[in-house]
């Protein structure tokens, strides 16, 4: 869920895939693109680049650690060079330095690049790639704590102290449904030093959220699993990382969708390249079970 929130959720290889039998995929030069703030949006930039031959991947990026970085070692990095290895090109990542929500309208729109990694399955924005994997929200809590949570309906929520949730994301629609939310929110606004989601794109870093667990200054966590799995194998204080069940529901009945297909998105029309992007998904399927299983990432079977 590289974009990640609502629509917007919707905010280390080489030994793995050796260990597979499979090689790390070429990378082409790295290009930074940048689209003028004073451009209008229904302009496109004057120096957009002639689109490339099909020996390149063109693939839209955004830094958003652990997903994405600009060496490379980022897990959506990852699987896009399994899949143009699959498709017999070079990776050629287009980089903006706005946050990732900003790709699809501002390069894959403007074709400045051709494919969006990372995407929720059906985003009405792009025309989406059949999923690569499914994940979803996690509850991240220290082992010593005994805390053995796996849904929102546990009554053990609301006692527990502090519960750190990304903005807009699900896990925060339901620590207001349990009746948590006002209690935390001076503590989760504390962690981006009181800015204000709703005046601009804000978002606790995933490496934050796992460190406050780990340090006792929150019991749980709950952001969606690839946006934090690295950092919970990584952390020196043992932690338990466990899906959620797909059973939440607000106080009216309605659903809370926990788990989400992942997708390869390209612009809408552009069918040729979907083809060619569902035919290397499958040949790449072995790497990408790789890569996920290396980054810790928790999976469920897709469309489940």
């Amino acid at each position: 869920m590289l974009r990640s929130l609502g629509l917007l959720r919707r905010s280390l290889l080489s030994a793995t895939l050796a260990a597979a039998g499979l090689t790390t995929p070429a990378i082409a030069q790295t290009i930074t693109q940048t689209p003028s703030a004073q451009t209008p949006s229904a302009q496109a930039p004057a120096a957009a680049p002639a689109r490339p031959d099909d020996t390149v991947l063109r693939v839209c990026a955004a830094t958003q650690p652990p997903l994405s970085l600009k060496d490379g070692t980022g897990l959506e990095n990852r699987i896009a060079g399994a899949v143009a290895e699959a498709m017999g090109r070079k990776v050629q990542f287009v980089w903006s330095d706005k946050p990732a929500i900003y790709l699809v309208r501002d390069f894959l729109d403007k074709k400045l690049c051709d494919v969006v990694a990372g995407l929720d399955t059906g985003d009405p924005r792009v025309l989406t790639t059949k999923p690569y994997y499914r994940s979803g929200y996690v509850f991240v809590t220290r082992v010593q704590d005994g805390l053995d949570l796996t849904s929102w309906s546990d009554p053990r929520l609301k006692d527990v102290n502090h519960v750190a949730v990304p903005f807009g994301s699900p896990s925060e629609a339901m620590l207001k449904n349990i009746g948590r939310y006002e209690e935390d929110m001076a503590y989760l606004y504390s962690l981006v030093n009181f800015r204000s989601p709703r005046n601009q794109y804000t978002q606790i870093d995933p490496a934050r959220l796992v460190g406050e667990v780990a340090s006792g200054k929150a019991e749980v966590a709950a952001p969606f699993a690839p946006d934090v799995a690295r950092f919970v194998k990584a952390s020196t204080v043992p932690l338990r990382m466990t899906l959620v069940a797909d059973d939440a529901a607000r106080s009216d009945g309605q659903k809370v969708a926990m788990r989400f297909d992942q997708s390869m998105g390209v612009r809408r029309g552009d069918d040729a390249l979907l083809a060619a992007l569902d035919q290397a998904l499958v040949k790449a399927r072995p790497a990408i079970e790789a890569i996920l299983k290396d980054e810790g990432v928790p999976t469920v079977p897709t469309g489940s």
